[in-house]
This record gives C-alpha cells, structure tokens and sequence, in this order.
C-alpha cells in the first residue's frame, strides 16, 4: 500500500513538473504568432503609408518607409516591387532595374516583375532586355490564363473535378417535312419550278381610252 502511494506521488510530481513547462511553451508560441500578426499588420500600415506618399510624389519618403519594411522582412514582395518603380519615378534606372531584378528573384514568374523590368530597360536605352523581359510578361501572361483551366481539367482524382453540365444530345427527325412547294409528280419526271403570278389583265370595257372611242 505504501509502495503504491509512493509510485502515486511520485506520477503526480512528474506531471506537475511538465505541465508547467509545456503551457509555458503553448504561452511562448502564442506570444510568437501574436507578435507575427502584429509585424504583418504593422508592416501593411507602412507600406500603405509608403504607396500614400507615391501617389502624391514623395518618392524619397516612400522609399525609406519601404527600406525599413525590407529590413525587417526582406521577403515583402509588394515592398520590393514598389521601391524599385519609386525609383523609376525618380528617374533613376539603373537602382530601378537592380531593385527589380530583387522582386524577379522573389517571384520569377510574375507578370508585373517582367512588365517593369521591360518598361525601366526600354527607358534605359537597353531595347534589346526590354523586349526580353515584355516576352516573359506575355507568356507569364498566357500562363495565368489557361493556369484554371488546365487544374479543372487534369485533375488525376474525378471527385475533385468540378461538376460540368452534360451534353445535350441532338436527335436527327425521322422524316422532314414536306416541302409546301413541292407538287407531286409523275414517276420519273423530273418536279417544275412553280409558274410566277399572272399579272391581271385588264379588259377593254375598263379602259378609258377604249370606251371613249
């Protein structure tokens, strides 16, 4: 009896001392996604703020608001694509196209990347990368679009293709109708045309000139 209590107390110390630490971590991990959502929410308020000063020409305030976001999160595609068109604004091709070639490597595939890329090169006298780059806009571009249709229509599982309507079938009419035209013929003649309208005549008692004479 003894023996089992000990092995009782000594259960309740183990979870005693493991429970704390795990709601510690479950607080720690809490605190984390906390201050994530906080970053985020922080870094959309700047950015915004950074598109505001844009819209109205502050290039330069726009561009250090976007430096900062970058710091902190280097991977913030729509600050990365914005303060390389700040610069563009600016006049300065050269940084626009090297903090555009930063957005490309972000996301290679991306329709907007290649399309400035192709209007700073065009603007920067390099014809040649500008027709380039519009190239890769248009097949990004091209891709986007049949992107819906080919997942809809390759999907290996049939229960997640979406529902299509089925085909309505078409059947052929046993017999046309008659044509109203048509008269019936003799067998082996060929039918005849139907004769156009008789134009009335007109009799000589109802000709002025006729009965005036």
């Amino acid at each position: 009896m003894v023996r089992q209590n000990y092995s009782a107390r000594s259960a309740i110390r183990k979870i005693a001392s493991i429970l704390p630490q795990s709601v510690l971590r479950t607080r720690n991990i809490a605190t984390k996604l906390c201050a994530s959502m906080d970053m985020s929410t922080n870094h959309q308020e700047r950015y915004d703020d950074a598109m505001f000063d844009y819209s109205t020409g502050g290039y330069d305030s726009a561009i250090d608001q976007l430096k900062a976001i970058l710091e902190e999160d280097p991977s913030h595609f729509d600050a990365q694509l914005s303060i390389a068109m700040c610069h563009y604004r600016k006049g300065d091709f050269a940084t626009a196209i090297a903090e555009g070639h930063k957005a490309e490597a972000l996301r290679p595939k991306e329709q907007l990347v290649h399309t400035n890329l192709s209007l700073f090169y065009m603007k920067s006298g390099d014809k040649q990368t500008a027709e380039k780059h519009g190239l890769q806009a248009r097949i990004a571009s091209w891709r986007d679009t049949s992107a819906p249709a080919a997942t809809g229509g390759t999907s290996s599982d049939p229960d997640l293709q979406m529902a299509q309507p089925k085909p309505k079938s078409f059947k052929m009419p046993e017999k046309f109708p008659d044509a109203p035209w048509k008269k019936s013929k003799a067998p082996g003649q060929s039918p005849l045309p139907p004769s156009p309208p008789s134009s009335p005549t007109s009799s000589p008692g109802d000709n002025p000139s006729a009965s005036g004479s």
